[in-house]
């Protein structure tokens, strides 16, 4: 992949992990990093009011920036490994089951919305799934088959980094309902992206 078609948090992530390539850092410990945080962000999340939404909403900024860290510290030091490579995709939708259950969990707990708590808990749970069809896509039909839609030095997925931006703002509880809601429908695109290419193999 060219410099210019790398995006811009990788590419920043890259910069600040370039430092530890000479030391013991073991790119695995990276991705515990980035699961630390993730999970210290959901606790946040389901715990507090304003305040704790305003930590947690950076905590999984934080996670998700040090999510690119560990792939990029495998590279430098040649410690690339399928076990890294599947932990790596275990993390992350860990990291995002913790972040939606919690974020229903703590919508529920404000106001006693139920239909929060499941959304939650059903977005939260599809990550998983997405990542084991993504997988099997990619084992089936190549990596170009779980590309990312991307431009301009970013992803689809880095919208995710609005979490804090809009809940510094008090716009938590629309943020969860519509990035919840375009989870569960990329679940069923994912699915059915995996049909149809199985159909046309």
């Amino acid at each position: 992949m060219s410099e210019m078609k790398i995006p811009y948090d990788q590419r920043l992530a890259r910069a600040c992990i370039r430092p530890f390539a000479g030391t013991a850092l073991h790119p695995n410990v990276v991705t515990g990093i980035s699961l630390a945080l993730g999970t210290a962000s959901g606790l946040s999340f389901a715990a507090g009011g304003p305040g704790m939404q305003h930590i947690a909403a950076l905590l999984f900024m934080l996670a998700v920036f040090v999510d690119h860290m560990d792939g990029e510290l495998a590279r430098m030091t040649g410690k690339v490994s399928r076990v890294g490579y599947y932990l790596d995709y275990l993390v992350g939708s860990l990291n995002y089951t913790i972040l939606f259950s919690a974020i229903g969990l703590g919508i529920y707990q404000w106001n006693g919305s139920e239909i929060a708590l499941l959304i939650g808990l059903a977005a939260g749970l599809s990550n998983p799934i997405i990542v084991a069809l993504r997988l099997l896509m990619e084992r089936r039909f190549g990596s170009e088959a779980v590309e990312h839609p991307s431009g301009g030095g970013f992803e689809l997925e880095d919208f995710i980094y609005l979490i804090g931006p809009v809940t510094w703002l008090g716009g938590l509880e629309y943020f969860f309902w519509l990035y919840a809601t375009g989870t569960l429908g990329y679940l069923l695109w994912t699915m059915l992206t995996l049909l149809r290419k199985s159909s046309n193999a």
